[in-house]
């Protein structure tokens, strides 16, 4: 889902659309939100392993696979461990597991060995077990719907693994593109998933939106870009950050945060960035509900310091319910000076966390639904705390229909830390009409992104499009946001001249006349199959007349 030059996106496309069909047929009657949960740690299993083979080959250690001591082995897993994050033992190579199928004497306890070894070498490396630890915990090995014996479980995993090692995931220049691939299959899932696909998937268009935005202002000296999704789902709007950023393809230029609450999803997060060649000493994920307690935050003399971030983008859940009886919110430090969003919508208690985290230089991207824009009570009290404050940037209407499980119309919110604002005003853009109609979900079009992001970076009135609003402006609105107070979008009907009116009149007259009469004739025409029933049409003739 990203740009590659030329034929490397053509090769990734049709890589995943044959995987795409393959993995249809195997998967049988199984929900794809949950086929998922095989294709895609199978493909990460590949990757690691072979990722391994590579390490071993540069580092000069490829003996690994011929030592049968186990003390020898053991020191070789140490020393893998340090150097990679993880790692895996001969006997569970992608290669072994690969051989053991061709050759009939895989077993099915095999699968569960497999991934029982890996989680037990991913204690070896402490201080890295979080990256890597329970990360196939989705591979039900016992689920029915492979199979309703072992021996069928294991042939239908067997097929998945086949499948898997059919595909060189190179282009013809020899790149690896199973990072595309991978990304490609889960926005496959979440077009299939219904309503589910939007737990995990932000649609491309919309990231790119995201990401151009809070990446406007970085530059390619910079030494590392920090950025955080405190709602990452599968880590795709991360990925999209570091694409769009300048010199963002230089090993380690990003600093990666994250933190997704469902264990699944934060499963893909991790495969997701790995995949992408994301170093696991660069990326800092965690498995937790951001609303619960702060994070990420650095310690020092026993107190918690928010750690602060070039860039916060988000797609969070919309309107979701937080706890707010039992807990009191008004002691977070997160809300202090702004207010306590409504325990029925939780929408400004994650605007409020992001920027907590902004650095005073950065810049926040958030879709959030339209109710945040005009909602009273404690939200109008938050928006109107942040607008005083002028941290709000920008207001961008998004058109309906855009993403998996929901058809609502979405807005992004666009907030600059507070040495980043050089105006006290905010830009309101109505791009709701601006789209390509799809079979299930709208899309935006290269055009309908690039109007949007030129739109936000020249900051200038365009008709029926976009506004510049004073703060004034928005405070004589009583600090409501909802944009077609800002941007008027009415289009007035073309008047008709009287002269073509009446034209149009006469003739249509004329139409109804003749009409009438070639329907007076039929009835005239009309004849019964008895005395009574030509009777009838006789009288129904006259009270026509």
């Amino acid at each position: 889902m990203y740009k590659r030059q030329g034929e490397n996106m053509t090769t990734a496309n049709e890589i995943t659309n044959k995987l795409w069909a393959m993995a249809n047929k195997l998967r049988g009657t199984m929900d794809a939100s949950e086929y998922k949960n095989y294709i895609l740690p199978f493909l990460f299993y590949r990757y690691l392993s072979e990722n391994q083979d590579h390490y071993l080959e540069a580092n000069h250690l490829e003996d690994f696979y011929e030592v049968t001591d186990r003390e020898e082995q053991e020191e070789y897993l140490e020393e893998i461990s340090k150097g990679l994050g993880y790692a895996i033992a001969p006997d569970y190579t992608w290669e072994k597991l690969v051989k053991k199928i061709e050759t009939h004497k895989i077993k099915a306890s095999d699968f569960q060995d497999m991934f029982d070894a890996f989680n037990t070498n991913a204690k070896r490396n402490p201080t890295e077990e979080d990256d890597f630890a329970n990360v196939f915990s989705d591979v039900n090995l016992g689920d029915t719907r492979l199979g309703t014996s072992t021996n069928e479980r294991a042939k239908a995993l067997n097929d998945i693994v086949l499948m898997i090692n059919d595909f060189a995931f190179k282009d013809d220049n020899g790149h690896d593109v199973l990072g595309d691939v991978y990304e490609y299959l889960i926005g496959q899932f979440a077009a299939n998933a219904g309503k589910k696909g939007g737990e995990f998937y932000t649609p491309h268009e919309v990231s790119q939106i995201l990401a151009k935005i809070v990446t406007a202002d970085a530059h390619r000296s910079q030494e590392q870009f920090r950025v955080y999704d405190p709602a990452m789902g599968s880590g795709s709007l991360l990925l999209t950050v570091q694409k769009e950023l300048p010199g963002g393809e230089r090993e380690g230029s990003v600093e990666f945060f994250g933190q997704e609450v469902n264990t699944t999803t934060y499963n893909l997060a991790r495969m997701n960035l790995m995949m992408h060649d994301v170093n696991y000493r660069n990326m800092n994920l965690r498995r937790a509900d951001t609303l619960d307690a702060d994070w990420p935050y650095d310690e020092k003399e026993g107190t918690q310091i928010p750690r602060k971030f070039d860039a916060v983008v988000a797609n969070p859940p919309y309107s979701q319910k937080w706890e707010t009886k039992t807990i009191d919110r008004e002691k977070d430090v997160r809300f202090k000076g702004y207010g306590v969003a409504p325990a029925s919508k939780a929408d400004y208690a994650f605007v409020l966390h992001g920027l907590y985290h902004l650095d005073n230089k950065g810049t926040m991207a958030i879709v959030l639904p339209h109710g945040v824009l005009f909602r009273g009570a404690s939200e109008g009290k938050i928006r109107k705390n942040i607008i005083d404050n002028n941290l709000l940037d920008a207001v961008i209407g998004l058109p309906a229909n855009l993403f998996y499980g929901t058809s609502i119309p979405t807005c992004i919110l666009v907030f600059k830390g507070i040495e980043a604002r050089q105006k006290r005003d905010v830009l309101f853009i109505d791009a709701s009409n601006d789209f390509v109609k799809g079979k299930n979900q709208n899309k935006l079009s290269e055009d309908n992104l690039r109007t949007i992001i030129e739109t936000y970076t020249s900051r200038k009135d365009v008709e029926k499009y976009a506004h510049v609003a004073s703060l004034d402006e928005i405070k004589e609105n009583d600090y409501n946001l909802n944009i077609p107070r800002y941007v008027d979008t009415f289009e007035e009907e073309e008047v008709t001249p009287l002269p073509v009116l009446a034209k149009e009149l006469k003739e249509t007259r004329a139409e109804i006349e003749k009409s009438t009469a070639a329907l007076f004739e039929m009835f005239g025409e009309l004849r019964g199959n008895s005395p009574e029933i030509n009777e009838e049409l006789a009288q129904f003739r006259d009270l026509l007349k």
